[in-house]
């Protein structure tokens, strides 16, 4: 009798595995494959006397449960997703994962600045107050006492430039939440249009195989076109703003005689 061995073909053609190959491959102890397996959240392996043989779907399984206990999901939540739809392969959720992850990898990487160089770009003299601020809002954390590292580096060197036309740190730290909230509020409004219209109807049918790709297009799409929809506004809204703001100050210069009679 022939035994598979790591890359030999199963009874399906496809390669098989042992269980410690499977957790090697899958990043897992053999122990954690073992307990998913006793959970029902992978299917039974293929037997040749005592030994048992994993293939992709195992694998891909796998990959699919740390994928989203990583994300802070508990096992009884992951189980009971997985166990109500025994017959789905996990391929279409690691794709709909991958497609949700992609933007965030394009998100700038975290950048190491001198506090004296970010001092510098705000035109102020030593201020802790501002560092402790960065820290405060995670915009930053310390390496030592000299060094930061910026988490979000854009936003960060905006708000120094925001300091150094003349307003006040204070000011300009205080607009982050300010923003985060409304943009918050703007981003649940796409996601539960979305929601609603594209994904419940695709969760109603059955999710059928062959309109993952379109279901997968459409979140790709979503965080472009909902970023470029918010910029469009907020440049138009905030040219509004200006010219208003203008307006009120060029009234006021003017005098209440002379505004009327304009």
């Amino acid at each position: 009798m022939t035994t598979a061995n790591e890359g030999s073909p199963g009874r399906s053609g496809e390669p098989e595995v042992t269980i410690d190959e499977l957790a090697t491959r899958v990043g897992m102890t053999v122990r954690n494959v073992r307990a998913y397996a006793s959970r029902g959240l992978i299917p039974p392996p293929r037997l040749e006397g005592r030994t048992g043989y994993y293939g992709e779907v195992h694998a891909r399984r796998l990959q699919l449960v740390r994928e989203l206990v990583d994300r802070g999901y508990t096992l009884a939540a992951v189980e009971k997703t997985l166990l109500a739809r025994p017959d789905d392969t996990a391929g279409h959720a690691l794709d709909l994962l991958e497609v949700i992850d992609a933007p965030l990898r394009t998100v700038e990487e975290p950048e190491i600045v001198s506090v004296a160089t970010l001092l510098a770009l705000s035109g102020l003299e030593r201020d802790e107050n501002l560092i402790d601020r960065l820290v405060e809002l995670e915009l930053a954390e310390r390496r030592d006492d000299d060094q930061l590292l910026l988490r979000q580096p854009t936003v960060v060197r905006a708000g120094t430039q925001a300091i150094a036309i003349g307003l006040q740190p204070d000011t300009v730290l205080s607009m982050l939440p300010v923003m985060s909230e409304h943009l918050r509020a703007v981003a649940n409004l796409f996601v539960e249009d979305v929601r609603e219209q594209i994904w419940q109807p695709f969760v109603e049918k059955d999710m059928p195989d062959e309109q993952w790709d379109a279901i997968l297009r459409v979140i790709s799409v979503l965080m472009p076109v909902a970023g470029q929809a918010v910029l469009s506004v907020f440049r138009r809204e905030l040219a509004e703003a200006i010219a208003e703001a203008m307006g009120d100050e060029l009234d006021q210069l003017a005098g209440p005689g002379d505004s009327a009679s304009s």
